[in-house]
């Protein structure tokens, strides 16, 4: 048996695991939000967010066994942007069965070395989950950095909400000792600078897309869809608070030209 010093020894610290959100995105079952409760519990994470629960009662949940305060004072929002604001690295979880993945893709113990650049960086970081019948739409997706897939038997690639988070929780938790070089990999950022949060690129996002809306860049059908590209391409760029507040005075200064040129100026063939 491995004793409590020598285990306890390959935990993250408090004040790591403390800037580590979990993320669960439209839950069906308040069991399985009890069960994600309770595996975070046994690794020592604290900060629980739940996002458009289909069941209002879910803190009521039974399976929340040993963590009945986490789930009571869990966040709950109803738009994943709003869970994902203070985040700089954000991993969305699924299989890539069926799915043609628009991020970088990571298989689960690649996670871990990833999350510690970013927590080494001063980020905050979170891990989101989707819900039981489907995972996370390609929507919720495109508020994410990365995809990671958890490796499974292709006979059944689907894991239940609880048994998925307590495999990502446990290969987050049980890292290498602090003496341990972690190899960085080859999509993190170079910068040790900290990147802009997720509010911040979504502000940026809106921005864009209203200036590609008054410079009529494309059919107002469109505008959706650029949405969803303008938050995936802000994610893979990465820029740092620095910059990404130079890019929104940049076009924030663009909007108010396009906004104040004169109509025969707009509607000119020449322009």
């Amino acid at each position: 048996m491995v004793s409590p010093a020598l285990y306890n020894h390959l935990l993250l610290t408090p004040e790591q695991r403390a800037r580590i959100d979990v993320v669960l995105v439209s839950p069906r079952n308040p069991l399985n939000i009890g069960a994600v409760a309770r595996a975070m519990a046994n690794f020592g994470f604290e900060h629980l967010t739940v996002v458009s629960a289909y069941d209002p009662h879910w803190r009521e949940a039974r399976s929340a066994v040993g963590a009945p305060e986490l789930l009571q004072h869990a966040r709950e929002t109803q738009a994943i942007a709003d869970a994902l604001a203070p985040c700089t690295f954000v991993a969305g979880t699924g299989t890539l069965t069926h799915r043609n993945p628009e991020q970088t893709v990571l298989s689960l113990p690649h996670l871990a070395p990833r999350m510690a650049l970013e927590l080494a960086r001063g980020g905050r970081a979170a891990l989101v989950l989707g819900p039981e019948k489907h995972g996370l739409t390609r929507d919720d997706l495109s508020y994410c950095h990365v995809l990671v897939e958890i490796p499974t038997d292709p006979r059944q690639p689907s894991m239940n909400l609880g048994q998925a988070a307590a495999v990502c929780l446990y290969e987050l938790a049980a890292r290498p000792p602090q003496s341990t070089s972690i190899p960085e990999p080859a999509n993190a950022p170079q910068s040790t600078t900290l990147t802009a949060d997720s509010a911040q690129l979504d502000r940026l996002a809106a921005l864009i897309d209203q200036t590609m809306a008054a410079a009529e860049y494309s059919p107002e059908t469109m505008r959706q869809a650029n949405h969803h590209d303008l938050r995936l391409l802000l994610r893979r760029l990465a820029p740092n608070a620095h910059d990404t507040r130079r890019i929104l005075g940049l076009f924030r200064r663009i909007l108010w030209r396009l906004s104040h040129q004169p109509t025969a100026e707009k509607t000119s063939p020449h322009r």
